[in-house]
């Protein structure tokens, strides 16, 4: 029987066995890094940065008939104040009405205010960095931030009132029972060339900080 080679069968001397373990160790750990790096850098590429949302902030005209409402102050409850609410999705472009909810304050109220929810100040360490009181009226999401149902406003209790999971929150947004994690969320509010138009920001539910995920 011929004889075959055995130069491959030799194990080496132990000092090439340690040299050859760490090579293969090192290789494998270098890879690992590289594999963590990639997939961080993938993830980090994957999360909306805030030049990014700002790109897709857009104001909506509020419809004048409620607005109008509004101002002339003849109630002093919440009023539905409805929009055309334009998404794009891709290459499509889709409409649909929505509502918000706006509130006009008295200068005691716009007081009460700033007490009550210092979280919705930038200057009292709040997260909302545009302001919340526009020409004497604060504009308040209608999503829910629990679990982002449609909420609505009580007469008889004078409340804001979620009625998929129970929250409840006073006539300023206020979390006043259940189990949501914050206030009411207020929206941009400006005029513009005798318009009253909002923008529709779209907020992570579920947490007490108020995270962007969108604007529209």
């Amino acid at each position: 029987m011929a004889e075959h080679a055995t130069a491959y069968d030799d194990p080496g001397t132990p000092d090439e066995i340690s040299r050859r373990t760490f090579l293969a160790r090192a290789t494998v750990t270098l890879g690992g890094l590289v594999g963590v790096t990639l997939a961080v850098s993938l993830i980090g590429s994957l999360v909306p940065t805030e030049e990014v949302l700002s790109g897709t902030k857009r104001w909506a005209a509020l419809e004048p008939k409620e607005f109008t409402a509004l101002q002339a102050g003849g109630s002093s409850a919440p009023m539905k104040l409805y929009f055309t609410h334009k998404a794009q999705d891709g290459y499509l472009e889709t409409e649909s009405r929505e509502y918000v909810w706006g509130l006009r304050l008295t200068p005691a109220e716009q007081q009460q205010l700033n007490a009550d929810r210092p979280d919705l100040f930038a200057a009292k360490g709040g997260d909302v960095h545009y302001p919340v009181v526009s020409m004497g009226f604060v504009i308040f999401s209608p999503i829910c931030p629990h679990l982002g149902c449609r909420y609505n406003w009580d007469d008889g209790a004078g409340k804001f009132i979620c009625p998929c999971h129970g929250s409840v929150y006073d006539k300023l947004g206020k979390h006043v029972s259940g189990p949501a994690p914050r206030g009411l969320d207020p929206l941009p509010l400006r005029e513009q060339s005798g318009t009253a138009e909002i923008t529709w920001i779209q907020y992570e539910t579920a947490v007490s900080d108020r995270i962007v995920i969108a604007y529209s």
